[in-house]
């Protein structure tokens, strides 16, 4: 059994504005740990998938930094996309270029943003998933145990019938149900109830698994993809991926194959522990930072009299803080993002306002 990593990393992490943006997405940064968030993730698959077998789905405008960010990963393995589709499209790209390689290889599906503080024990859920996708050939994901009603994940419910494996005993259950990011009330009843895990986004499938699937489920979808893959390394790739891609319709993996497999045996879900985030926005990424004694998370030059729990990020400006608590602070040379703790959610909304604007030197 040969595993490969597929890194899903062409999203702009409007929610982290004004840090993230389309020419330095969150991907990019240093947000939480040591290196860039792609950086960390490529470091944790070490050594269980080899540098030559992970490959990176990035936007065009990002596939150069990339390169230089993670020059241990071959050219060849980053793919580039002209436009973003959602997930279910890059997806496809990468394992029709795979089925040329290992048909029959595992292909572990991971987001460039995620923050896991426990690698030892990601790395044997893994281990577990791969098993259980190659011998089983079923769909798996990797549910993460709630430990809030938080409204910005999606939620996996957990299948009573037990599996009929040797797997079942290290943890591999069943999926009853899907649930996209639910409000609040809906999130508190999921977690009274128990039998929820948060949707963590990590899939682990067979390369000639997946592609069936889309065969059934999305066949309009892999025949483009297919038709761009046709001609892949000739001169004709760059003006077909170009052509194609911009006909294709965006959609999920979500939406498009996971919650339309009608045999539910077929999906699989192992509950991961490992301290997992998806350092989604400002509030999570505070949650998971170090604070001083009055709770504030402060980089750079502030002054803080009388402020408790706040998040204070400015590179250049000296920031003072007098009187205040449970705001967050992000100051970039162009722009300055002030809200409150628990409110930051809702920065997706200000992208949305400049988009609409069109004032396109702060996207």
């Amino acid at each position: 059994m040969n595993v490969y990593a597929v890194i899903m990393a062409g999203g702009v992490g409007s929610r982290l504005w004004p840090r993230s943006r389309a020419g330095s997405p969150k991907q990019l940064l240093h947000i939480i740990g040591e290196g860039t968030m792609i950086q960390n993730t490529v470091a944790r698959l070490q050594p269980a998938v080899p540098y030559e077998n992970i490959y990176i789905v990035t936007s065009r405008e990002q596939a150069e930094p990339m390169r230089k960010q993670v020059p241990q990963i071959p050219g060849g393995n980053i793919i580039a996309e002209p436009f973003g589709r959602n997930t279910a499209p890059c997806i496809a790209l990468a394992a029709c270029q795979l089925a040329d390689l290992d048909p029959e290889g595992v292909m572990v599906v991971l987001p460039a943003d995620h923050y896991i503080q426990n690698v030892g024990e990601f790395q044997a859920k893994l281990r577990l998933a791969s098993e259980s996708a190659f011998s089983l050939r079923g769909l798996v994901t990797m549910g993460i145990t709630p430990t809030r009603p938080e409204t910005g994940y999606g939620y996996i419910q957990v299948h009573d019938e037990p599996v009929d494996s040797p797997l079942a005993e290290e943890g591999l259950r069943r999926v009853k149900t899907f649930t996209e990011k639910p409000d609040l009330t809906t999130a508190e009843r999921f977690l009274a109830m128990g039998g929820f895990l948060w949707n963590s986004g990590m899939f682990i499938w067979r390369v000639d698994v997946i592609l069936e699937k889309f065969r059934t489920l999305l066949p309009d979808l892999l025949e483009q993809i297919e038709a761009i893959h046709a001609v892949r390394g000739t001169d004709e790739y760059t003006e077909r991926l170009e052509s194609i891609y911009g006909q294709i319709q965006p959609i999920s993996i979500d939406y498009g194959i996971m919650e339309k497999v009608k045999d539910g045996r077929e999906v699989y879900v192992i509950q991961g522990e490992f301290g997992w985030s998806d350092v989604g926005s400002w509030d999570e990424t505070y949650r998971l930072s170090r604070k001083d004694d009055n709770g504030n998370s402060i980089v750079g030059d502030v002054v803080a009299l009388d402020a408790h729990r706040t998040f204070v990020r400015t590179a250049e400006k000296t920031v003072a803080l007098v009187g205040v608590e449970d705001l967050i602070v992000i100051d970039t040379p162009d722009a300055l993002l002030i809200c409150r703790r628990g409110e930051s959610q809702r920065v997706q909304g200000v992208v949305d306002y400049l988009r609409r604007k069109k004032i396109t030197n702060l996207l």
